[in-house]
C-alpha cells in the first residue's frame, strides 16, 4: 500500500520539477495555457506545468545580423555586390511570437530585400558617397516593417561594396586624371600669382632707379656664398644704352 502511495507522490514531485524555469534577466517568457496566451514572465522562477501550459523564450538583447552579400545592379546599370550589419532588438516579446512566426528569419529576409530594393535606386556615386543617408534610410524602412512584429532596428550599416574589376581600375585611371588636373591648376594659379608679385615688385623699381643697383648687388652677394667658379657682373642697362646711341 505504501509503496502505490509513494508512486503518485514521486510523479508529482517529478512534474513539478519539469515545470519550474527559471528565466534569465535578458530573457522573458511568453507563456500559454492550452493555446491561449496567458501572459509574459520573467525574470525569475515561473511554473509551467507540461502538457496544459506551453512557453516560449524571447530574447531582449541587441541581436546583431551580417546581411549576406546582396547582388545589386545600380540606377547607372553597374553590377556589384554589397552587404550590411543590422542592430535590433525585441521589444514586445508578445507581438514577436504571435505577430510573426519566426521573427529572427523574418528580419533577415526583410532586411535582404530593403538592401537589393533601396540601393538599386541609386547612383554608383551615390552610393558610394552617401553612406550615412543610405544607412538612415534603410533603418527607417526596416523598422518601419519590424515594428509590428515589436522588434525595433536600431543601426543599419552597409560594410562592404565589391566592384567589378574593369570598374576599379577605370575608376583609378580617372583619380589619377583628376589628381594630374589639380596639380596643373595649382602650378598655373602659382605662375600667377608669381607674375602679379613680379609685377609688382617691377613698378617698385621703376620708380627708383637705384633700388635696381642694390637688386644687382644682392644678387652677386648671394652668388659668393656659393662659392662658385663663376661670377656674373650684370651691367646695368643704360650703359648698354649709351654705347648703341654712339654706334
Amino acid at each position: 500500500m505504501g509503496v502505490g502511495l509513494s508512486m503518485p507522490v514521486i510523479i508529482l514531485v517529478v512534474v513539478a520539477i519539469m515545470s519550474i524555469k527559471i528565466i534569465t534577466e535578458y530573457d522573458r517568457m511568453v507563456v500559454f495555457i492550452l493555446g491561449r496566451l496567458w501572459k509574459v514572465s520573467g525574470p525569475g522562477p515561473i511554473i509551467v506545468v507540461p502538457g496544459i501550459m506551453s512557453a516560449q523564450r524571447v530574447s531582449l538583447r541587441t541581436i546583431v545580423l551580417d546581411v549576406p552579400p546582396q547582388d545589386i545592379i545600380t540606377r547607372d546599370n553597374i553590377s556589384m555586390k554589397v552587404n550590411a550589419v543590422v542592430y535590433y532588438r525585441v521589444m514586445d516579446p508578445e507581438k514577436a511570437v504571435i505577430q510573426v512566426e519566426n521573427y529572427m528569419y523574418a528580419t533577415s529576409l526583410i532586411a535582404q530585400t530593403t538592401l537589393r530594393s533601396v540601393l538599386g535606386k541609386l547612383d554608383m556615386e551615390a552610393l558610394l558617397s552617401q553612406r550615412e543617408k543610405i544607412n538612415s534610410e534603410l533603418q527607417q524602412i526596416l523598422d518601419s516593417h519590424t515594428e509590428p512584429w515589436g522588434v525595433k532596428v536600431s543601426t543599419v550599416e552597409v560594410k562592404n561594396v565589391d566592384l567589378p574589376p574593369e570598374m576599379l581600375r577605370a575608376m583609378a585611371k580617372q583619380a589619377e586624371a583628376e589628381r594630374e588636373r589639380r596639380a596643373k591648376v595649382i602650378h598655373a594659379e602659382g605662375e600667377l600669382q608669381a607674375s602679379e608679385k613680379l609685377s609688382q615688385a617691377a613698378k617698385v623699381l621703376s620708380e627708383n632707379p637705384a633700388s635696381l643697383q642694390l637688386r644687382y648687388l644682392q644678387t652677386l652677394s648671394e652668388i659668393a656664398v656659393d662659392k662658385n667658379s663663376t661670377t656674373i657682373f650684370p651691367v646695368p642697362i643704360d650703359m648698354i644704352s649709351l654705347f648703341m646711341k654712339k654706334n
